[in-house]
């Protein structure tokens, strides 16, 4: 693979690398630093995106998984050299949406002469669903991080509030040890420390500040 893939992904927009631009940023560093917490953290955080794509192409699971390897060797080999480090979650949609094509092309799923070579490829007419699937990612991935940061307590409250199914107010308060008609403002609490988290806000900018705002004039 040359280093054309490094210069971003073609057909998303330049804004949404910034999105979450310092979160990304900040974990590109320790990945290429050599953390392996830190590498360990991108595959979780970036794999139902690297999924998703994959299901678009029909891939069979050993296909999705021979692509996942593909991806995730290739950034191994040039996350140093990643020229914008931000611009990670576009580059991962399109370097899965090209070795989803490779795989086509090796198993003849599909007629070749269907298939212009990497280079010649047009603009992805599925660009917004890509793009769709990065900030669903990026929010996910948020969203996990805003919740490992909260106390524990709330960990616990939250945990059992959202557990399929959720659990009945007697149960978590036998659990935790609070009467039953207490737990609505811990709750509150809990929820309001989660939309407040810096991950979130990082990614959700203004809709984050818009929601709390209207939340505080009810």
């Amino acid at each position: 693979m040359n280093g054309t893939i490094l210069q971003g992904p073609a057909g998303l927009g330049k804004g949404h690398a910034m999105r979450d631009g310092p979160s990304v940023i900040a974990l590109v560093a320790r990945v290429g630093d050599g953390d392996q917490a830190a590498w360990n953290d991108l595959i979780e955080r970036y794999s139902p995106l690297v999924w998703s794509i994959c299901i678009r192409y029909q891939l069979n699971r050993q296909d999705i998984d021979d692509v996942g390897q593909s991806v995730w060797l290739l950034l191994a080999e040039q996350i140093g050299s990643l020229r914008e480090p931000a611009a990670l979650p576009g580059w991962l949609a399109t370097t899965t949406k090209r070795e989803c094509l490779r795989i086509l092309r090796a198993t003849r799923r599909h007629d070749h002469a269907g298939l212009p070579p990497e280079d010649q490829m047009p603009s992805d007419p599925d660009a917004p669903m890509i793009e769709e699937e990065v900030l669903a990612a990026e929010r996910n991935a948020a969203l996990r991080a805003a919740f490992a940061d909260l106390p524990r307590g709330c960990h616990e409250l939250l945990s059992m509030l959202i557990s399929d199914p959720p659990r009945a107010y007697a149960g978590i308060s036998a659990t935790l040890g609070m009467p039953a008609g207490s737990i609505g403002p811990p709750r509150a609490r809990c929820l309001d420390r989660l939309r407040r988290s810096p991950h979130l806000t990082n990614v959700l900018g203004n809709r984050a500040r818009e929601t709390e705002s209207q939340g505080n004039k009810r």
